[in-house]
């Protein structure tokens, strides 16, 4: 299968790839590449630097599916210019939703997020839930949603909400919760937590990553998923770092008090499995920072990558 995975070069898609790859498949790669390219060649892997706003210059030809991941990522980069997150993460959606369908690209596989639920009550949060989002990240994976399931009959359409995605990839992120409180760690010898007793989901990227290529192999499981294994409170996920690491943590206010728990019994239903924990997760970031294979660079931090400049 011929494979267009946008954002390739991120987070997510620099561990995406390389398994898909292994899977047999060809992948075209389409990344702006704000952060850099830390795909490694390979035959069947065409990288395209280009912008998802472009939609002239994204490549459909003879692609089978479509992995979309590009978007401005989290809360604070998607306020710091809001016009470019609705640009980027909706409106860019809707183009390449339009042209797939007129390509004839017959499988739409999109990573939404689990924010788009927004402050919850209950105690358990499922998909038929309404939709509150708060920030302009959360507005327009919520709009990117309703716009692809006008195409459900056009294609087969899978829609991914992820918890907090853990763990380590080519292309780190430092600026999530259980990388940040790991990394911080390692190099100050303490952990500074925020409140402490809010309960966030978490999954492995490992197992974020495996959930897309399972999707790929399982074109009947459509409609919208939660992907989150481990609710685990920030307090929680602080102590299981300091079982690995000799640090001490110390507790400020915060000014999120969100607390709640994703319920992913619909995706469990398919026969999907994760496999690893936010605990592998520490061990494996723990052991790559003392090989020296992993380093706190700006490039890891989206906000602060973007607030120099370098995004653009």
């Amino acid at each position: 299968m011929k494979i267009l995975v946008t954002g390739a070069c991120g987070y997510k898609g620099s561990v995406l790839v390389p398994k898909l790859l292994a899977a047999g498949h060809s992948v075209v790669g389409f990344d702006i590449q704000w952060f850099g390219n830390e795909l490694t060649p390979h035959p069947d892997l065409t990288v395209v630097k280009g912008d998802v706003r472009d939609i002239d210059s994204v490549p459909l030809d003879d692609v089978d599916a479509i992995i979309h991941l590009s978007s401005v990522a989290n809360d604070p980069c998607g306020d710091l210019d809001p016009k470019l997150t609705w640009e980027i993460s909706c409106l860019a959606t809707m183009q390449l939703a339009d042209q797939a369908k007129r390509r004839g690209v017959n499988r739409f596989i999109y990573a939404s997020s689990g924010s788009v639920y927004g402050v919850k009550e209950e105690d358990q949060v499922v998909e038929d839930l309404e939709l509150v989002p708060i920030s302009e990240y959360n507005k327009t994976k919520m709009c990117a949603e309703r716009i692809l399931m006008s195409y459900a009959e056009d294609m087969v359409v899978q829609m991914v909400r992820p918890a907090t995605v853990c763990g380590f990839s080519p292309r780190m992120r430092l600026d999530v919760s259980v990388n940040l409180l790991t990394m911080q760690a390692l190099e100050k010898g303490k952990i500074t937590v925020f409140g402490g007793d809010q309960t966030r989901p978490n999954i492995h990227i490992d197992d974020i990553t495996d959930l897309y290529v399972f999707l790929l192999e399982h074109p009947e499981h459509t409609g919208v998923y939660n992907a989150g294994f481990e609710n685990i409170s920030i307090m929680d996920i602080a102590k299981m770092v300091q079982k690995h690491v000799d640090a001490e943590i110390a507790v400020t206010p915060s000014n999120d008090p969100r607390s709640y728990r994703v319920n992913s019994d619909r995706l469990l239903a398919t026969g999907f499995r994760p496999q690893k924990t936010v605990e592998d997760a520490i061990k494996e970031m723990v052991g790559l920072y003392r090989q020296g294979a992993l380093v706190n660079d700006d490039r890891f931090h989206n906000l602060k990558w973007m607030q120099k400049g370098y995004a653009k």
